[in-house]
């Protein structure tokens, strides 16, 4: 009885520490350096997180290795909910594929807090490219000896999959060239030196709507609201085809489930706020609120299915 009676109340006194969280400033690990949407988007999540918390959020730029170093840095930091990542998927479900020793373990070492939104991609093409929808680019490109070239932000990122996934779907003579970010790409694509860039919206959007480039399809499972004319993948006859890339909040596993549940009840609410979700919209990104649960699900579905395709292709990192 006496024992029973020690552990309730050990569980109220944490539980009334835990009601006090956040007691002091939270560190928010971006494992890629500053400018980049990815890193826009945790700025405009953490100062509004912050509001909601009454803690200070001081967002850190620990970049390298294509994320794995400013995100192992968190892997392996106290679990107490003072330090976080955001996490992107093409570090915490293509890396360990592509890394031949990848440096933690995603689903052991990190607790999902909530995923902040969708990124959707997007194929591009120069306007004197002479196919204009998917189903003209994919014959186009068998009836060419060495097939078509497109450009992406780099070896084993998310474009760069989506690329192999949907020759593996469909049989298209694709050829990857990797660049040293997107805006390479991009630059090349214009000019007119890559006829294709498999992207994401927000930094092709501007120039489609001035025609400088052709959109051929975005690869969410719906159309995205900022290119409403653009056609799907699944639209334009491929089944099934979703590859978006995607940003999310991550604390060191063993983080208490309280401080976890108080973390996603807060990022949920700024996701729903009007106009936070606007200034994600304005990135590409697509808010999508929701359980810790939903993230862990799609970490491990993400996990298998990317691992298939990275197999398949025989992708390794630079």
């Amino acid at each position: 009885m006496k024992r029973l009676a020690a552990w309730t109340a050990a569980l109220l006194m944490a539980g009334a520490a835990f009601a006090e969280y956040p007691e002091k400033p939270i560190r928010l690990i971006v494992p890629f350096a500053p400018g980049g949407v990815t890193d826009t988007s945790g700025r405009v999540v953490a100062e509004a997180l912050a509001k909601r918390l009454g803690q200070s959020i001081v967002v850190e730029n620990k970049a390298g290795a294509s994320g794995n170093i400013g995100t192992q840095g968190v892997a392996t930091a106290p679990p107490d909910g003072y330090t976080l990542v955001l996490g992107f998927d093409g570090t915490l479900v293509i890396n360990p594929h592509v890394f031949p020793n990848f440096p933690f373990d995603v689903q052991k070492d990190l607790a999902p807090v909530g995923k902040i939104g969708d990124a959707t991609l997007i194929i591009v093409a120069h306007p004197s490219f002479p196919a204009k929808t998917l189903g003209e680019l994919i014959a186009y490109s068998k009836r060419q000896p060495d097939g078509v070239s497109y450009g992406t932000s780099g070896v084993g990122g998310t474009p760069h999959i989506a690329g192999e996934l949907l020759k593996q779907r469909t049989g298209a003579r694709l050829t990857h060239i990797p660049y040293k970010g997107g805006g390479q790409a991009m630059t090349d694509a214009l000019g007119g030196n890559v006829p294709l860039v498999y992207t994401a919206v927000a930094g092709a959007m501007q120039h489609v709507k001035a025609g400088r480039l052709v959109p051929i399809a975005v690869s969410s499972r719906t159309r995205t609201p900022s290119l409403p004319d653009v056609p799907t993948f699944i639209e334009a006859g491929v089944p099934d085809f979703e590859s978006s890339s995607w940003v999310a909040l991550l604390a060191p596993a063993g983080t208490p489930r309280p401080v976890i549940e108080k973390l996603n009840r807060e990022l949920n609410a700024v996701l729903t706020d009007p106009p936070i979700v606007e200034k994600l919209a304005t990135l590409g990104i697509v808010a999508t609120p929701g359980p810790p649960q939903q993230l862990a699900d799609q970490i491990r579905a993400d996990l298998a299915k990317y691992g298939q395709v990275v197999k398949a292709a025989g992708i390794k990192a630079e």
